[in-house]
């Protein structure tokens, strides 16, 4: 694939980032794209490495070494056409997929691998220039119809597969416009949301119906889905933020990071936050954030750019190791250390730290009490300290969907973890009709995944209104 010595001549080369000073001033997305002549270059370097690992660490399955063939061969049109026949939303996953692709490319152990995602983002980005991306109308209908709940990446892959079959499709959206947490919880400064909007607009002209602020399960009851429609998908995502527990736990100042986001996101969008709910800013605070995955890069990313007086990120799990060994991990997705855009603006971070308490005055957030944990996660004896917060925000995962209102109404079962139970084949709860896919079915994932798991269940739908489906797994 690509030039055949192009690994061995040419060095790996990615996009960069504007200056921090630069790019921490607004919210806008600061990544500098590579040119063209550029951008073949690095495909070239894509292996005939015979069993190609990079298909495996991709959960969609993208077919990475034709389009790159594609690319360095300069035919970017037919490139766009394969990268669209595995993955709706390419330009989602170009900017905030963590590519694992990348981990399992055969390069990866020179630890110089393809550069997947920036070409990736490329293709589809050249493909909406030049108008390549023409809404897909089905040429057939099928008279059956379908409703979605939720309009995040799950939600939105299914709704467009499954109206391209020929399905009538209406997906429910408790917010004011679709997209879910890729609008509401994903910062501008990762994925601006104009991406989303062309995508929602390419979905209507297909056919595919939108009915924004309606909360199934409480503005419209699940019960009313099932009669009217032939098929329901849930995809309502995993909402449920994991708490913490801890004395001083409801002084002002302590807030789930989710709802932090948002607030933001709101802002930038020009959406009225809810009603009655207090601003959350971190405009001149000292700002912790606990938990040291993707949605507390994010809050950091974020009270940087809210004037935060200082950033510091806690997380339980000991340091990674700066590299991986390649002998044990590859072609898996390795734990090592990483440190993102937004943690390179600026912020403290400290590892095997536990949280013992809020301190507060007045019913103001002052203080976070810490202690340092061992290997095992046992506290230290002995190395308890203070940080000086004014806000602390929760980033430590979701647990599992709401379970109040619909899911509550819906009596379905549930797994040990408390998402919705259906297998990865037919995607069908234990109430006909209904099926659940994404988070609200896998747990919290990635984008990446609710795309996979979004077009498998519009596979199983398909084939459950129609006896059998064409519709790509």
């Amino acid at each position: 694939m690509g030039k055949v010595t192009g690994f061995i001549e040419i060095d790996r080369q990615d996009r960069t980032y504007k200056p921090v000073g630069e790019r921490t001033l607004n919210y806008k997305e600061f990544v500098v794209d590579l040119e063209d002549q550029d951008l073949q270059l690095q495909a070239a370097r894509c292996m005939d490495c015979g069993v190609p690992f990079c298909h495996k660490g991709c959960p969609v399955n993208n077919q990475i070494p034709d389009w790159n063939d594609l690319v360095y061969q300069s035919d970017w049109e037919q490139a766009a056409i394969d990268l669209h026949s595995t993955n709706n939303f390419p330009d989602f996953t170009g900017r905030i997929c963590p590519a694992p692709c990348e981990a399992a490319c055969t390069l990866n152990i020179d630890d110089a691998p393809v550069t997947i995602k920036t070409i990736e983002h490329a293709i589809c980005e050249k493909a909406w220039k030049h108008g390549w991306l023409a809404p897909q109308v089905p040429d057939v209908e099928t008279g059956k119809t379908v409703a979605i709940v939720g309009s995040g990446p799950a939600g939105l892959a299914a709704a467009q597969q499954l109206r391209r079959a020929g399905h009538t499709v209406v997906v429910f959206e408790k917010n004011e416009v679709p997209g879910g947490l890729v609008r509401f919880g994903i910062p501008d400064f990762k994925l601006e949301k104009h991406v989303v909007d062309r995508r929602v607009e390419q979905m209507r002209a297909e056919g595919v119906t939108f009915k924004c602020g309606v909360h199934i399960g409480k503005d419209v009851s699940a019960s009313e889905l099932i009669e009217g429609y032939d098929a329901v998908l849930l995809a309502g995502g995993s909402e449920t933020p994991r708490n913490l527990e801890l004395e001083g736990r409801d002084l002002s100042g302590v807030h789930f990071a989710m709802d932090f986001l948002t607030q933001q996101n709101r802002r930038n969008s020009n959406f009225a936050i809810t009603e009655g709910v207090d601003p959350i800013l971190a405009t001149g605070k000292h700002v912790v954030v606990i938990g040291g995955g993707d949605t507390g890069s994010d809050c950091v990313g974020t009270s940087i750019r809210q004037g935060a007086l200082s950033v510091t990120q806690l997380e339980i799990m000991p340091m990674p190791p700066e590299r991986e060994n390649k002998a044990l991990s590859w072609p898996h997705w390795p734990l090592k250390l990483r440190t993102s855009s937004s943690q390179g603006e600026g912020a403290e971070r400290d590892f095997s730290v536990t949280t013992s308490r809020f301190v507060g005055d007045n019913g103001v957030l002052k203080q976070l009490r810490c202690q340092r944990v061992d290997s095992n996660l046992k506290p230290v004896s002995g190395s308890e300290f203070d940080l000086k917060a004014d806000l602390v925000l929760l980033a430590m995962g979701f647990v599992h969907p709401v379970k109040e209102g619909m899911l509550e109404e819906l009596a379905l079962e549930t797994d040990q973890r408390g998402n919705v139970s259906a297998d990865e084949k037919n995607y069908q709860t234990n109430r006909d009709k209904v099926f659940v896919a994404g988070d609200m079915r896998r747990g919290q994932s990635l984008v990446v995944w609710a795309i996979r798991e979004g077009r498998q269940a519009a596979h199983a739908v398909d084939a459950f209104l129609m006896g059998v489906s064409d519709l790509p797994r």
